[in-house]
């Protein structure tokens, strides 16, 4: 029984944070779709850029930190989803993963 609880919290652990552990504060690269938090995904007040990354089969939400990259890039996405690349920091706040982008720009 103690052997099956500890292969399932590996498990959990290794499905929860695929992004995030990997980065530990390095800077990674990110290539997926990027798109508006408010006016494409309809979750959230305010508009914000969100990076969706899909890995075997899993999509996870990435959101861009305000910064001037951040800022300057939402322009392209904020009307609709682009594919893109951006390479960032990330760490996660509450439920969320957040990238402190460094560069981000639309891909083709």
């Amino acid at each position: 029984m103690k052997n099956l609880i500890l292969t399932i919290a590996a498990l959990l652990g290794f499905i929860a944070a695929p992004a995030f552990a990997e980065s530990k504060g390095k800077e990674i690269t990110l290539t997926g779709t990027a798109q508006c938090a408010k006016c494409n995904l309809k979750e959230a007040i305010e508009c914000q850029t969100v990076l969706t990354v899909e890995k075997n089969g899993k999509k996870t939400n990435y959101y861009l930190a305000a910064n001037d990259v951040s800022k300057a890039f939402h322009d392209e996405v904020c009307k609709g989803a682009k594919p893109a690349t951006v390479t960032a920091t990330c760490k996660k706040e509450g439920d969320k993963l957040v990238l402190t982008a460094s560069k981000a720009e639309v891909t083709k």
